[in-house]
């Protein structure tokens, strides 16, 4: 991720990562409507009007959404003609969002109070 502060070169998954880096990602994951955009995008690809029709969101709040998504490297954006389609950046995201699902479960499972 741009920030100045790493070093690693596209492609490179066993790149150094910086907490800088983890924040750019984990604040794109920290909404509700980024993460239902993210979940209904898991296995496929779908235009913005689609997400807007799913969710129930406005189109200019799925824009906004999908921008700091983009923004957060999570996901990409491809114009084809009159429409926008949208899908997750990399397929890993699918094990991703799966694992947060049930850690988060398992965590609320266990807490005694707030």
């Amino acid at each position: 991720m741009k920030n100045g502060n790493s070093n690693h070169s596209p492609g490179d998954g066993a790149a150094t990562v910086t907490p800088a880096d983890l924040v750019v990602l984990l604040k794109g994951l920290a909404d509700e409507n980024r993460l239902r955009i993210l979940r209904a995008l898991v296995g496929t690809e779908k235009p913005v009007s689609k997400l807007v029709e799913e969710l129930g969101i406005s189109q200019p709040l799925v824009s906004h959404h999908l921008k700091e998504l983009r923004r957060a490297l999570l996901v990409s954006v491809e114009r084809r003609g009159p429409f926008v389609y949208c899908r997750l950046a990399d397929p890993r995201l699918e094990g991703l969002l799966d694992e947060l699902n049930s850690l988060t479960g398992d965590l609320l499972a266990r807490r005694t109070s707030f």
